[in-house]
């Protein structure tokens, strides 16, 4: 199978790389702005509540999950889910990542297009994730470069997909920087500091699948490419 290719892994170091060190990075701005209580004294799940009231979003309900860096907010139930470490920490990282998550609750009470258009894709992506690599697998295979490209433009949704993740993430990091200080939630240069660690942190890692899904993407193309000259 062509996955074996060695091109593929020339195609993909990069990726793959960049994946590992955003998710270190991660990693490591959780670990350390973990330790540092906010002046506050306020845990993550107190933080969302408040964060809920003062945003209006009386509807959004708080469940504490299982995990670590679990943390989401479902807009079909409208339900905040905050990890235990982030539910019960007073850390600066646990209130950095609860008021994230309330940023993707406003964008759903706002009806927020790029959250509209990343929900709308998800069925597109989860089909040609799945029939994109088979189609490009027939086509070379039976030398029918056509269907292979069929197979490219299916695969390719993936990296859409990734593409619109982007804004999304961004601009609810953006709103829990504004959220975490109108509310007095976060009140120092260090604790500012610290959200914005661990917010540019978890934005490297879309960035990271981004790059990832436009890679295996290219390969695909090259792959079919050559196919086509052959």
């Amino acid at each position: 199978m062509f996955y074996f290719n060695p091109t593929y892994w020339l195609f993909m170091a990069p990726g793959l790389i960049l994946v590992f060190l955003a998710s270190w990075y991660v990693k490591s701005a959780y670990r350390k702005w973990g330790r540092v209580p906010a002046r506050s004294r306020t845990n993550g799940y107190e933080a969302a509540q408040r964060l809920i009231t003062s945003g209006g979003l009386y509807g959004v309900q708080i469940e504490s999950i299982r995990g670590n860096l679990t943390d989401h907010y479902d807009p079909r139930t409208k339900t905040l889910r905050l990890s235990q470490g982030v539910a019960q920490g007073n850390s600066v990282a646990a209130l950095a990542i609860a008021a994230h998550e309330l940023g993707h609750a406003m964008q759903d009470a706002e009806d927020y297009f790029p959250l509209r258009l990343r929900a709308a894709l998800v069925p597109m992506v989860n089909i040609g994730s799945y029939l994109g690599w088979i189609l490009i697998f027939l086509g070379l295979f039976l030398n029918w470069v056509n269907l292979a490209w069929i197979g490219v433009i299916a695969f390719s949704a993936g990296a859409v997909f990734a593409l619109a993740t982007l804004p999304v993430e961004l601009n609810a990091s953006a709103r829990a920087r504004e959220l975490l200080t109108t509310t007095g939630l976060i009140q120092t240069d260090e604790e500012r500091r610290g959200v914005n660690t661990v917010l540019n942190a978890a934005a490297l890692t879309y960035v990271a699948a981004l790059v990832t899904a436009i890679l295996q993407l290219l390969y695909f193309v090259s792959l079919v490419s050559g196919g086509r000259r052959r």
